[in-house]
């Protein structure tokens, strides 16, 4: 295998099709002319995107690598390539692609390399005739066709506009180009070139560095990913990201500058970002899932990052990209704004963005490479998806009229802004500011209705500070929007506040809103404790086997649920001694009931808890006991132990005294 080419075969494969384009065979006839006109696109590189590969001897059937390849007979390799260097003498201007001999699976094929050229447009004859036309061709999506109309005005617009990350910088030398970096390079994207050990040998085959007069530059491609700081000739490489605070003032309360080689730069604010992200889980009680949100998903914010890299202009603009991290959104500007041709209807969900030259074509190819930008057209419908799975409100893409800047608003996921709301209001009462606490719950719940921790906090809250009937007008609110309408928690939170007032009754007709099985294990138990407190016990044991394996790892939790089942088997007991038709079955039940709520107490009194909860569970436990005929040693046991917990606790010292005393 040689070590020619800037990155590994797999990666080549795996571009996206504008820029690869595959040939299960060779036939000079057919195929030679298919590779003729697709490597004149490359070379007029009509989109930026810095050419192309064209890989010989691997069939494509869906667009995609048929693996593993068909392969070529070794033996036509060299011919193959002598026709392909004699053929491109006759392009107008001549132009000379790279070509590397490799081997996938052990078969052997051809890879092409055809970057874009600093001189182009160039023109391809139309057929192999004497005398045949010559046309310029370019590359379209998957497509090699001829540039006609307006296609070729543009064309020949950019004849000798070669995109600023692919100039010589003159005023440079090739000994800031650091070696070390370059290797790294080649190794994270596969390239075999990384055996070769002359490091200039290494920036010629990356088109790195351009030879003027008798010595080599760098380009300004080589600046920007392998110089130490390329601050030093683009003042506005680098990435600046602020966190402000809530409220009028917005004070800034942290502020990180990130500074070195692009990917560098790219890779830590990236994950920079993501450790101020805030993740929440949920485990649904039914299935083995885990559904949750994050403040700001993963690939929307990495996305959005990476198009800022990718599109910004990195000739004589000397501001940064700026990330603005406020309490309710995220702001990611770059300068200066989208190339002509790009308008603010293309950058709807379902809209298209149009064929034109990007501004950066080296940027992009070596993010591509290094997995970090992904294909032409992908990155805005990314967004939007990633943003709507999340829960999020959707994107929003701006820029102005005369196209100074690009602005990318990521709102925060409806209930990390709920959380910052909460963390103020409580600092708000830490410091003796209640009413002022409500008004920023009032504030946050009026930005997002949806939030039901927002509604949870307020409808407390209002109950506690105004009134029940101020809590009321919260919950109805909130219910009124059929998409909030089953929020099983909100409607819990509201059956509590009903219940704390001691109005059972509209505690119980509001708790009779949820729906049979609830898809929330924190809603399930709320919902249980509140049914315990209306002594409805079948519907409390419901939601308490709801709740599901949660319960098990939550001290109280499982107390109550032990308690539950205590008084349906007392129920259940009073029932079989009024000789009820269905006595025996009920008689088995209340054994059941109680075995598995002694079982319960059993680990509840093997978990960490307060000295209370032990003292009451094992006052429980002695009435199990007590129950089942038990012992009078463990009975008088339980119950002793519940005293010497609680000495002051006068049920405690009865029960024990009427236990000795039998």
């Amino acid at each position: 295998m040689s070590a020619i080419l800037p990155t590994s075969i797999r990666r080549i494969l795996d571009l996206e099709s504008a820029r690869v384009e595959l040939k299960a065979s060779w036939d000079e006839k057919t195929t030679g002319l298919q590779v003729l006109h697709t490597l004149c696109a490359f070379a007029n590189d009509y989109q930026n995107l810095n050419g192309g590969y064209i890989v010989i001897g691997v069939a494509a059937p869906e667009g995609r690598a048929e693996l593993p390849p068909v392969g070529l007979n070794a033996n036509t390799i060299e011919s193959i390539q002598r026709w392909i260097r004699g053929r491109c003498k006759t392009l107008d201007p001549e132009y000379t692609p790279i070509m590397s001999p490799e081997r996938i699976a052990g078969k052997h094929v051809l890879v092409i390399w055809a970057p874009g050229s600093g001189i182009r447009p160039h023109r391809a004859p139309r057929t192999f005739g004497k005398g045949a036309e010559r046309q310029a061709y370019i590359r379209v999506g998957a497509e090699t066709i001829e540039a006609k109309g307006e296609k070729e005005r543009q064309l020949y617009q950019l004849t000798a506009k070669t995109p600023f990350d692919d100039r010589p910088a003159r005023e440079a030398s090739i000994r800031q180009l650091r070696e070390g970096r370059v290797r790294e390079f080649l190794a994270d994207v596969g390239s075999t070139l990384v055996q070769e050990r002359d490091a200039e040998t290494i920036y010629q085959r990356m088109r790195i560095v351009l030879r003027i007069n008798e010595h080599y530059v760098p380009r300004n491609i080589g600046l920007l990913f392998f110089s130490d700081d390329p601050k030093e000739w683009f003042p506005g490489a680098r990435i600046e990201v602020v966190q402000f605070a809530a409220g009028a003032s917005g004070d800034v309360l942290e502020e990180r500058i990130f500074r070195g080689p692009l990917h560098h730069q790219l890779r830590e604010a990236i994950s920079y970002l993501r450790s101020l992200s805030i993740e929440h889980l949920r485990k649904l009680p039914d299935r083995p899932e885990v559904k949750g949100w994050t403040s700001y998903p993963l690939p929307a914010m990495e996305e959005a990052l990476v198009n800022a890299v990718y599109h910004r202009s990195y000739e004589g603009e000397p501001e940064p990209i700026k990330v603005y991290l406020y309490p309710n959104r995220m702001v990611i500007a770059s300068y200066p704004g989208p190339v002509p041709g790009v308008e603010h209807r293309h950058l709807a969900p379902a809209a298209s963005l149009p064929m034109v030259p990007l501004r950066n074509r080296r940027v992009g190819e070596f993010l591509k490479e290094l997995g970090l930008a992904e294909g032409r057209g992908t990155g805005i419908p990314k967004v939007f998806r990633s943003m709507k799975q999340n829960g999020s409100p959707a994107p929003v893409f701006d820029f102005d009229e005369e196209r100074t800047y690009f602005q990318v608003t990521l709102p925060a996921h409806p209930e990390y802004v709920a959380i910052n709301a909460l963390r103020d209001a409580a600092h708000l009462r830490a410091i003796g500011d209640e009413m002022e606490a409500l008004r920023r719950l009032l504030k946050a719940h009026g930005e997002f209705p949806g939030s039901e921790t927002l509604a949870i906090e307020l409808i407390r809250e209002s109950a506690r500070l105004l009134g029940i009937e101020e809590a009321k007008e919260v919950f109805d609110r909130f219910m009124k929007d059929p998409t909030y309408a089953k929020s099983e928690l909100v409607i819990t939170a509201m059956a509590g506040v009903f219940l704390d007032a001691g109005r059972k009754e509209e505690a119980s007709r509001t708790l009779d809103r949820l729906p049979t099985f609830l898809m929330s294990a924190s809603a399930a138990f709320d919902a249980a404790i509140a049914e315990r407190r209306l002594d409805r016990q079948k519907n409390a044991h419901r939601y308490f086997e709801q709740a599901g394996n949660g319960v098990y790892g939550d001290v109280r939790a499982l107390h109550e649920f032990a308690q539950t089942k205590m008084k349906l088997a007392k129920d259940l007991y009073f029932s079989y001694a009024r000789k009820n038709s269905q006595a025996p079955f009920q008689w088995n039940a209340n054994k059941r009931l109680l075995r598995e709520a002694r079982e319960m107490l059993e680990r509840v009194l093997q978990m960490d808890a307060q000295i209370t909860r032990h003292a009451w569970a094992w006052h429980d436990m002695g009435r199990i006991l007590t129950w089942i005929r038990a012992p009078r040693m463990d009975i008088e046991r339980a119950f002793q132990k519940a005293s010497e917990l609680l000495p002051d606790e006068p049920r405690f010292r009865e029960a024990l005294a009427r236990t000795q005393r039998k």
